[in-house]
């Protein structure tokens, strides 16, 4: 909800205003992961999401008087941007706390469900709010959502209680090192970020491509990220039903491919059944993505150190997330909406390949830790 009404608010002010406001909330996911991992990998994870999310709520709400002094408002949600930097590996690492480790991947199926169930209701609802109250009260009223949510944790049981002294456990840096000795892990996120760094163009892209291919107007741009949105919604189902290493990581590639596929349908077919086809195509991948993301992670992670691995994955796909934005923004001074996305998809589809043969080499190479464990039983 406050990124669209920020983004409505800063769009007539200044294109520098609107990137600004992107980057700062997706900035400290990048920057701040080794910081973030360790404190989850410090402190009781439940309480310290709740404090998370009252900073996210408190930075939020004090926007709203402030929506005249554009530099204090970019520094707010920079600070919200931080205590989201925090959250997300929280909850990452309290699912399977909550859900059991062999119900986690069906917890990050429901998480996920939650997540864009929340992400449509608030898109919503901000420009309800916006255009009927302002941009103000719709931003105090996302500020309350942060609080209530805090409140909502106060009721759950379930803790994640780090375990042994700080001092004893390895350095910040430590996710990221993690990451990439895993040779499995390392492949399938690697391969995902450039999924996501080639397929996120469309997202700059998408307003042209309807207005100016479609000949749509913002009804049908609505129209098309819903046939999104509820493509991840299927994808969330037929993702939770995931259970080894082997499906996960071949799931990861998969989806990567059959995003490219998505994206590429619209920029062959710039028809509105086809382009709502390739969106619904795109959105059941993105689905298996959110799911699979996460519980790759778990499956290939100590549980004393998830919190850092959980912040390293992070910064590797928002970052690569930052630069596929970046990037769109120069490629459509050069070349037009339906070139962005043959680009986009056929990035995607690349990655996905390749993500497919590394992973399949990377699990050749060794037996992974989920099916030992079946082997053994």
């Amino acid at each position: 909800m406050s990124t669209l009404v920020l983004l409505f608010w800063a769009t007539p002010i200044s294109p520098l205003l609107v990137a600004a406001v992107l980057v700062a909330e997706l900035l400290p996911f990048v920057l701040g992961a080794p910081l973030a991992g360790v404190l989850v990998d410090r402190f009781p994870n439940r309480r310290l999401l709740i404090t998370a999310l009252l900073c996210q709520g408190v930075a939020i709400a004090a926007i709203a008087p402030l929506m005249g002094q554009p530099a204090f408002v970019v520094a707010l949600v920079l600070l919200s941007g931080c205590g989201r930097a925090v959250a997300q590996p929280c909850i990452s690492a309290l699912v399977p706390h909550i859900a059991g480790e062999e119900e986690a991947t069906r917890g990050y199926a429901w998480l996920s469900t939650g997540r864009s169930l929340g992400s449509m209701a608030g898109v919503t609802g901000g420009a309800l709010l916006a255009g009927i109250f302002g941009h103000p009260v719709a931003l105090l009223i996302d500020g309350g959502t942060f609080l209530a949510y805090a409140a909502l944790l106060a009721f759950v049981r379930s803790e994640r209680r780090p375990s042994g002294t700080h001092e004893t456990r390895p350095s910040a840096l430590a996710g990221i090192r993690h990451v990439r000795r895993d040779s499995v892990l390392f492949a399938s996120i690697i391969g995902l970020a450039f999924c996501v760094g080639a397929v996120v163009v469309i997202n700059v892209a998408d307003p042209a491509f309807v207005r100016y291919v479609l000949h749509g107007d913002e009804f049908m741009l609505g129209a098309m990220q819903a046939c999104w949105m509820t493509g991840i919604l299927v994808g969330n189902r037929l993702a939770a039903r995931l259970e080894t290493v082997s499906q996960v990581v071949h799931a990861i590639a998969v989806a990567a491919i059959t995003t490219g596929v998505g994206v590429l349908v619209p920029a062959t077919l710039p028809f509105v059944v086809a382009a709502g086809t390739g969106w619904a195509i795109g959105g059941v991948s993105n689905g298996v993505h959110n799911v699979a993301l996460n519980a790759i992670v778990r499956l290939r992670t100590p549980e004393e150190m998830r919190g850092r691995a959980f912040a390293a994955v992070g910064s590797m796909v928002i970052g690569a997330n930052l630069l596929g934005t970046a990037a769109a923004g120069g490629l459509l001074l050069v070349v037009g909406p339906q070139a962005v996305f043959a680009l986009g998809g056929t990035g995607a589809l690349l990655s996905g390949v390749a993500c497919l043969v590394f992973v399949r080499l990377a699990l050749k190479r060794e037996k992974s830790p989920a099916e030992a464990g079946l082997s053994s039983h």
